[in-house]
Parts: structure tokens; sequence; C-alpha cells
């Protein structure tokens, strides 16, 4: 019995050492993976930020667009206005002349 226990005890060392630095470089992959992960998170909720950040200045493009919308209405009464002064000083010089 005690030579069983022996070659049992042998072979579950030698699994052991030999299992032991591929279960080491595995631990140690999954640890890089994941500060990985974490930095790329970081980077994320930054760009979140920003996205935020630059897309709360779309309500002042509204304001902006009905802004123009009001002058440019304004500046079409202006041509209107300015094309029948043109007509009545053109009839004024024609009577003139």
């Amino acid at each position: 019995m005690t030579n069983v226990i022996l070659i049992l005890w042998a072979v579950l060392l030698a699994v052991t050492i030999l299992l032991l630095p591929f279960i080491v470089g595995l631990l140690h992959s999954t640890w890089a993976a994941s500060k990985s992960i974490e930095r790329y998170f970081k980077e994320m909720k930054e760009a979140g930020l920003g996205i935020v950040e630059n897309t709360g200045y779309v309500s002042e493009l509204d304001n902006t667009i009905g802004v123009a919308s009001g002058i440019l209405e304004v500046a079409g009464k202006i041509d209107n206005n300015a094309k029948t002064i043109k007509d009545a000083v053109s009839e004024r010089a024609l009577k003139q002349n």
C-alpha cells in the first residue's frame, strides 16, 4: 500500500510541477487582459463624456437656425423693398428725361 501511495504522490507532484507554470501563465494573461479592459473602459468613459459635452450645443444650433430663418425672411423683405425703390427711381428718371 505504501508503494501505491508513493507512486500516486510522485505522479501528482510531477503533474503539479509541470502544470504550475502553465497555470501561472494563464493567470498572468487573464490579469493583463483585465487591465486592458479596464483601460479601454476608462477611454470609453472619457470619449462618452466628450460626446455629451459636444452634443450639448445642439440646442444652441437650433436657436441659431431659428434666428437665421428670421434673418432670411427680413432679407427677402428688404430685397422686395429695394426692387420697389429701384422701380420708383427708374420711373422718376424716365419722367424727368
